[in-house]
């Protein structure tokens, strides 16, 4: 079984590349990764970091060398006597190798 065929074998239901990317990330540190060469996405929670180099690999036409990946737990907010909660969400920082780009300004 090639390396390929296993991370998208362990991706469940995650069949489409589209489903694992779900938006880039455009804050103010994750514009200052770019200088590093990385890239920041908004990813589903169930994505693996073999699944979501293979993703941005085929959506990006680039070369992955490495990804981080990090969970932030949603927050209790409350707002005139009630209560929400926001959404945990997985995030994935992306370093390209070197001579790759990716424009995330122009969306996906």
């Amino acid at each position: 079984m090639s390396k390929d065929n296993k991370a998208a074998k362990t991706a469940g239901d995650l069949t489409s590349h589209y489903q694992v990317i779900l938006s880039p990330v455009i804050t103010e540190k994750a514009t200052n990764g770019s200088q590093h060469n990385q890239v920041t996405f908004r990813v589903q929670k169930s994505a693996t970091k073999p699944v979501i180099k293979s993703a941005v690999e085929k959506l990006f036409n680039v070369k992955v060398k490495a990804v981080n990946t990090h969970n932030r737990q949603g927050k209790t907010k409350r707002f005139k006597g009630r209560v929400g909660f926001r959404a945990d969400v997985k995030f994935a920082v992306v370093t390209l190798a070197e001579g790759s780009r990716i424009d995330v300004t122009t969306g996906l």
